[in-house]
């Protein structure tokens, strides 16, 4: 998926809070300072594209399962949906090791997005072996990127109280990992 793609299907998804659209924004405008830095952030991430984006949805979505973010599993599941990742392969999150709806590659990088979520994040050695046999540093620092500030994000919901926004109402949505 293209980058203009991607910032289309991010759009699209935004457009679909059905509720509690300012939980985020009522807080950061009262900082400035931080709402310039998460913009600019956000656009970062959606500007890179060596990593294909189905990965990096896959990988968030997980993070955020781990973290259990409300308003993260909500939107998570929409932009899935709207990037075309079938729902089987959102409910192979739940038991993701040895899953046949998930690639090699997808069972890497939601292995990894689970490790790094975690408290501690600890990557096993092997783990970090397998995906540098796999991906390129350029693509691996992309994935770390993303999880990491999905992680970001999802803390700071939380801390901030914000609600899910009703992005995948009367759809399967993500629920948290035990």
């Amino acid at each position: 998926m293209g980058i203009l793609k991607r910032i289309w299907v991010h759009l699209r998804v935004l457009g679909k809070a059905k509720r509690h659209r300012g939980d985020l924004l009522g807080w950061l405008v009262r900082r400035p300072q931080l709402l310039v830095a998460q913009g600019a952030y956000e656009s970062s991430m959606l500007l890179m594209g060596r990593l294909p984006a189905q990965l990096k949805t896959l990988a968030v979505a997980k993070a955020a399962m781990v973290v259990h973010c409300e308003f993260c599993l909500d939107i998570g599941a929409e932009m899935a949906r709207t990037e075309g990742i079938p729902e089987d392969k959102l409910l192979a999150l739940l038991e993701p090791d040895g899953n046949q709806a998930l690639s090699a590659d997808e069972q890497l990088v939601v292995a990894f997005a689970a490790a790094i979520s975690g408290s501690p994040a600890v990557v096993p050695d092997e783990l970090r072996s397998r995906l540098e046999a796999r991906f390129t540093r350029a693509q691996l620092a992309e994935l770390a990127a993303e999880v990491a500030w999905e992680n970001q994000r999802a803390r700071l919901n939380q801390a901030l109280g914000v609600r899910p926004a009703g992005f995948s109402d009367g759809s399967f949505c993500l629920i948290p990992q035990r």
